[in-house]
């Protein structure tokens, strides 16, 4: 759908809002795309700052693939990781979660000031990613060990993209009120859709980016900061439409294409509603899109308790997500033309 939208709008420059796992930045930026990527997250401005920032045809192979080898040699030695994600918690078994340990520390102590920094961080937390033992989402691990927690932790390098971008690390409702992101061709909104913060449901990667040692509660052993400091206004349901309203008529976009889903908080009359206030050179057109898709990992395994238990039933298996365009009727009408002509295929 991504690569529709793209190649039917125009756009050389695009706006990834909300960026998460930069994988919408990174499908912009493969087309060809000039991308700049937000997020208030630690984890999503570090795979920014490796997927979106660096120029591939920049970086030294052969330095790279020498750190990696380096790193990937190193001995396990106990720390945090190893104690509180594969002792308290279980998130890894404690042979990984040392050799977690023994790299971070050497990220930190040999290679912060190397452009090759965010790599082969980003590295490392994809190398754990791959070895962990959740269902994705790190609000909780399985009570019997996932299969691939077994395997070794090994470092490999990120598939880096050609060209230039920006990662910006901040609020996205500051951002667009100051006037300081710039104009772009396309904007992508993806906000989060209901109260669970993202860097809750990644606070393992958010430890991992900060390497602070935080203190930490519950089961899962999440950083504290996550329970202590005010969540994100797309996080509170009262407040949450007036946010999304100004970001949408705020961002300086030719088109803007806006992600939610039927689960969320706002239906479709009022995201249309909400779009259609946006101001364009010409008359604001806003078309959306519905396409029915599996719900997450953890809603199709059901709910569960602190024990591994479970504690509920799983209600349904799919949703709807809405693609709402929103810009110059031309550019909406082509758009949408191209992502239904794709899906017809």
């Amino acid at each position: 759908m991504f690569d529709a939208l793209c190649a039917a709008s125009g756009a050389t420059t695009a706006l990834d809002l909300f960026t998460g796992t930069t994988r919408v930045a990174q499908a912009f930026k493969k087309r060809g795309l000039t991308v700049t990527a937000v997020d208030s997250a630690r984890y999503a401005h570090l795979f920014a700052e490796c997927y979106v920032a660096i120029d591939a045809g920049e970086v030294d192979a052969d330095d790279l693939a020498d750190a990696l080898a380096h790193l990937n040699g190193l001995s396990g030695e106990e720390g945090y990781v190893a104690e509180v994600f594969c002792r308290r918690a279980r998130f890894f078994r404690p042979e990984n979660g040392a050799r977690i340990d023994a790299i971070r520390n050497a990220l930190e102590k040999d290679f912060t000031t190397s452009p090759l920094y965010p790599i082969l961080l980003t590295s490392l937390i994809e190398a754990a990613d791959r070895v962990d033992s959740t269902t994705g989402q790190q609000m909780a691990y399985l009570k019997a060990w996932a299969p691939r927690a077994a395997r070794d932790l090994e470092l490999r390098a990120p598939e880096l993209l050609l060209g230039p971008g920006t990662a910006l690390h901040g609020d996205a409702v500051e951002l667009v009120r100051d006037g300081s992101l710039g104009s772009f061709d396309l904007a992508y909104l993806d906000p989060p859709y209901n109260r669970h913060r993202y860097t809750a449901n990644y606070h393992v990667w958010e430890t991992l980016v900060a390497w602070d040692a935080p203190e930490h509660y519950g089961v899962a052993c999440k950083r504290t900061e996550v329970r202590d400091e005010p969540t994100s206004v797309f996080n509170r349901k009262r407040e949450m439409p007036a946010a999304l309203a100004e970001v949408v008529a705020g961002v300086d976009a030719e088109v803007v294409v806006l992600s939610y889903n039927d689960e969320s908080w706002l239906d479709r009359d009022e995201l249309e509603d909400l779009c259609r206030e946006r101001k364009s050179g010409g008359r604001t057109d806003v078309r959306v899109l519905a396409f029915e898709q599996d719900r997450y990992v953890g809603a199709r395994i059901g709910i569960h308790g602190p024990d591994g238990s479970k504690v509920g039933a799983v209600s349904h298996t799919r949703n709807c997500e809405y693609v709402v365009l929103a810009g110059e009727r031309a550019s909406v009408e082509r758009m949408a033309s191209a992502v239904e002509g794709d899906r017809s295929r």
